[in-house]
């Protein structure tokens, strides 16, 4: 088995982090994405859609985006259950979860490719004007979170899961793309400081 990571990028941070919580231990293989080494023959190989993470397995099985290698890892190490327990907690978390992916981590990156001159290799072409129209999106899904976490400690729910991955990475994200959490969202800045304090966040 072997991880195919990819550094710094939102993704690939997510699975470690994941992982992390899991206290699961894979052997990895840094893919350099600052010099297009996912965009290789020798990658696409291996992932035919030339993105991170990927997860190839020792039968040669390759699990590719990084909420299916999530929860493949989740099968096999149910604890802690990090896609919630039961079938309400289980709906939960998937609703959040996807409503961060979309609604947040979307947003951030899209911004981030759009308006980044990093990118500008990567992301042919970049459309400055999208990236400007998805600022506003990032800080009205973050005023609806803020009112959502006034109650509860984690994205979900009491528990701590992937939803709380992905949002943390989301807006630990924001930083690059030249994004801030406004001063008056009050609950995300407890929530984030508490999150972003879990030993798994340095992953």
């Amino acid at each position: 088995m072997k991880l195919y990571d990819g550094g710094r990028a939102a993704n690939p941070r997510r699975v470690r982090i994941f992982l992390a919580e899991k206290r699961i231990t894979v052997p990895t293989e840094e893919v350099d994405i600052g010099t297009l080494a996912h965009r290789t023959a020798a990658y696409a190989a291996i992932n035919p859609m030339q993105r991170l993470p990927a997860l190839m397995l020792d039968d040669g099985t390759v699990i590719a985006e990084s909420m299916a290698i999530c929860r493949y890892f989740e099968a096999l190490h149910p604890d802690p259950p990090m896609f919630g327990a039961g079938a309400l907690e289980s709906a939960l978390v998937e609703m959040w979860n996807r409503r961060v992916e979309l609604l947040l981590l979307l947003p951030v990156t899209t911004v981030f490719q759009h308006l980044h001159p990093y990118m500008k290799a990567m992301v042919d072409p970049q459309v400055p004007a999208w990236g400007e129209a998805n600022k506003p999106r990032v800080i009205d899904f973050l005023s609806f979170l803020d009112g959502e976490l006034k109650d509860r400690s984690f994205i979900a729910g009491e528990h701590f899961s992937v939803a709380d991955i992905t949002a943390l990475v989301a807006v630990d994200f924001m930083k690059v793309s030249r994004l801030a959490v406004p001063d008056d969202l009050q609950n995300v800045r407890r929530w984030h400081s508490a999150v972003a304090a879990r030993p798994s966040a340095k992953a």
